[in-house]
Formats: C-alpha cells, structure tokens, sequence
C-alpha cells in the first residue's frame, strides 16, 4: 500500500490513518442509491399527498423528482471534482472558505439524518409491536425496542461499510419487493376494469390555495420522499471508480425511483379514493386491502417494517462518513477523523452519531412533522449546493470531472430556495424545530472554537 499524501487539507495527525476500503461498485452503488430514496416517505407520504391535491397526487412526487434531478447535476459535478466524504459540507467550505457556514451546513446534514434515523427506529418498534401483537403502543418499551435497532444498526456499521452496504441491498430488495406489488395490483385493476382510473386527472385543492399552491404544497411533503441521494456523496471514498461510476448510476437511481414513485400513486388513487387514502398511517395498506384482499396484510406490513430498517441504516451511514470526512478536513476535531485499523471505519464518528441518536430516542421520541423538517433542512443545503457549483468553477482540478450546464444549477438553486420558504404553506413548527436544531449546532460550534483558541498558546510554545 502506497504511503500516504498529506496535502494543506489534509491535517497531518490523520496523514497516518488508515484510508477508507474502497468496496463499493456500480451496482451496489445503485442499489445504496434506490434503497435510500425510497425509505419510508412513499410508504408514509401518498396519503398526505392525496390529502392536499385529490386524485393528481402523482403530479407532486413528479415535480419533486424534476427539482431533485435539478440539483442531482450539480452534485454530480461537485462529488466528481472532489471524490472524497463530506458532501454538502466540504463543496461549502471549498466555496466559500468561512469555517461557520461549513460547520452549518454539516450540522444541518447530519441532524436531518440522525432524526430520521431515530424516528425510523422507534417506527420499526411500533410496527414490530403491532405485527406480533407485543401491546407496546408507546412508553419505555417501544423506547428500549428502538434502542436495541439502533444499536444493531451500530453494529452493522462498524462492522464495514462492505456489510453494510450489502445488508441495504437485501433490505432495498424487500422495500422494491413491497413498491412492486402495489404497483401489479394496480395495474392488475386497471387492466380489469376494476377501480377508478380517471381519479388519476381530478385535482381536489386543500381549502381555497387554488391549483398552484396545492401543487406546491404538496410537493414540499413529496420531496421528503425524493431526498437520499445526497447521502450516496458521502460513500465517495469507498467507491471503486466515484469519477467514472457517479453520473450513470445517480441518475439512473434517481430515474428508477421517480418512475415507481408516479406509478404508486397512480396505482394507489386508482384502488382508493384521496379522502380514504388520507386517512391514518398506512396508506399503501388500504390499497393491498382494496385490490387484493386475499393478500396476506401482515406480509406487507413486514415489509413496512424491513423499508424502515433500511432508512435507518443508511442515514446513520451518511451521517458518521459526513462527520468523518469533515474531520479530515479539518473543520471538526480530529478523533472524529479516526479509522479502525483492521475494520476499516470511522468507529469514533460512528459511536458518537449513534450517542446522538440513542438521545433522540430517549428523551424526544417522535419528533414532530419529521419529514417536512428534513425536507426543509435538505431544501436549504441543496440552495447552497448550487451555488456552490457556480462558485467552484474558478478551482481547476487536473483531472477529469463531470460538468454540468449552468442553467441547472441555477434553476435549482432558485427552486430549492422558493420550495424552503413559507409561503408554500409549510407549518411553522418545522421551522421551529429546524431553528432549535441549528441553534444547538452554532452552540456546539463556538465551544469547538474557543478549544481550538485555547489550543494554540500551547503550541506556539
């Protein structure tokens, strides 16, 4: 193995860590990619959706699928020009140079995917407890459920990114699985002449919004369901060939859960109406019960569980590979930075994310209106994505790298920008939240400032 290089970003300290093992290929990647975005918002979601916009709820996940292929080419250029682990926080500190606006936007990051991911756990525990009939509707025990997922979910991780990463292939197969079968009853039905296929082109607005607003309404709670392929920058390091792989299986990635995203909904408005599908949690059950109801519910509800356990799982991956590689470049303290000598992972950032979360689950719970809070922050970071891209234009890099047209990073800049603000009517406790969220990270921010101040007397002498 060749010695390692330490460059200006790269703090001598870490200059002899181990480097991350590079297992991940196309396929794999792909498969990290499609298992990531489709997660729990479309099992979640449809019925929310339908709720603000009728028997069009298509149209919401498919305008959210435009924005995030938007700004998908402007991640395509940055995790190609710079294939290291980071993400969203190294393009910032590349572009802009202020370390506080990295720390932010690293923060912002990382807490859309720890909470997600200790939502997900307390999920995957109300399901467990309502599949075996446990009687945990809430309280201490579905709290010790999630920490032991969570805690599982740890293991996995520090185990290897090669385990883990195979692990989400079997879990992406049986989320797929469950998005299919939605998808042949659906067209089973159509087919049949069964169900209500013209619902699919009548627009029920929420109140007085009229079309438009609905429409953008909606879609700020459909691009909860679009998000994840950010988090696949973050695996850069472990990547095969990040150059030459990245553009293809992105974009397909992106394209493949678009195209199941449009057919569930069609599938789903046609078996149900929008006011029934609005109802409750579970959605796409009430489509299984009323296309199929010979179908075993308690299989699909399984795979509800398993599509909970994979968001889980790949959120708290991207989260200790952003804490990881923003130590390597010098923004966060270097023990984040430290890599496992025989398995190869960042077990500091790992333990540390997953204190986090056990936290989450612990003393906060469910957290209130979690996607359109995710939804917000990512909304945020992705403004910030784009215009970084414009801004890195002036840094040459010698090799290869993908580029894409200006226009884009533009147009999804101001998209993402007019989708975060509060006149999509968006409810106001998701920027509360968002804001208590950020808050603690400007704390945490000004204590690891004024530690590196009182560092440096000590080593001026």
């Amino acid at each position: 193995m060749p010695s390692p290089v330490v460059t200006p970003e790269t703090p001598a300290s870490n200059a002899a860590e181990p480097s991350l093992h590079r297992v991940i290929g196309p396929w794999l990647l792909l498969l990290f990619i499609v298992g990531d975005i489709l997660g729990t918002g479309i099992y979640a979601l449809t019925g929310q959706v339908a709720k603000q916009v009728g028997g069009v709820v298509w149209l919401p996940f498919l305008v959210a699928f435009v924005v995030a292929m938007v700004t998908a080419f402007s991640y395509l250029e940055l995790v190609t020009k710079y294939p290291r682990a980071a993400g969203a926080a190294l393009y910032a500190h590349k572009a802009f140079g202020i370390h506080f606006v990295t720390f932010l936007v690293a923060f912002a990051v990382m807490c859309s995917g720890i909470t997600s991911a200790s939502t997900a756990s307390r999920a995957f525990a109300a399901n467990l407890s309502g599949a075996f009939d446990l009687g945990l509707s809430g309280g201490i025990g579905i709290t010790l459920i999630g920490l032991g997922f969570m805690a599982l979910v740890a293991a996995i991780n520090l185990r290897g990114v090669g385990e883990s990463v195979k692990f989400n292939v079997l879990l992406t197969c049986v989320e797929l699985t469950g998005l299919l079968i939605i998808i042949f009853i659906g067209l089973s039905a159509i087919l049949g002449g069964e169900g209500d296929f013209s619902r699919v082109t009548q627009f029920s607005a929420a109140g007085d919004r009229g079309v438009f607003w609905s429409v953008i309404g909606a879609t700020t709670l459909a691009f909860f369901a679009m998000v994840g392929f950010e988090d696949s920058v973050n695996m850069a390091e472990e990547c095969k060939d990040p150059v030459r792989h990245f553009p293809k299986v992105l974009l397909a990635g992106l394209v493949i859960t678009g195209l199941i995203y449009v057919l569930v909904s069609i599938s789903a408005i046609t078996l149900v109406s929008p006011e029934q599908l609005g109802e409750g949690e579970t959605p796409l059950l009430k489509v299984i019960e009323a296309g199929a109801p010979d179908f075993p519910v308690g299989i699909f509800g399984g795979i509800t569980m398993f599509a909970v356990a994979n968001s889980a799982l790949i959120n708290m991956l991207m989260a200790s590979r952003l804490l990881y590689g923003m130590s390597r470049e010098g923004v966060l303290p270097p023990a984040l930075g430290k890599v496992h000598a025989k398995r190869r992972t960042p077990y500091i950032a790992i333990g540390f994310t997953t204190l986090l979360a056990f936290g989450l689950i612990t003393f906060v719970g469910e957290v209130p209106a979690l996607g359109g809070t995710t939804a917000l922050l990512l909304l945020c970071v992705f403004t910030v994505v784009n215009v970084a891209v414009l801004v890195l234009r002036r840094d040459q890099v010698e090799h290869k790298h993908f580029r894409t047209p200006t226009i884009l990073p533009v147009l999804g800049a101001l998209s993402c920008a007019f989708l975060a603000g509060p006149w999509t009517g968006r409810d106001m406790a998701q920027y509360r939240i968002a804001g208590i969220l950020l808050a603690i990270g400007v704390v945490l921010w000004g204590l690891n400032w004024m530690l590196h101040r009182a560092r440096q007397p000590a080593v001026a002498r």
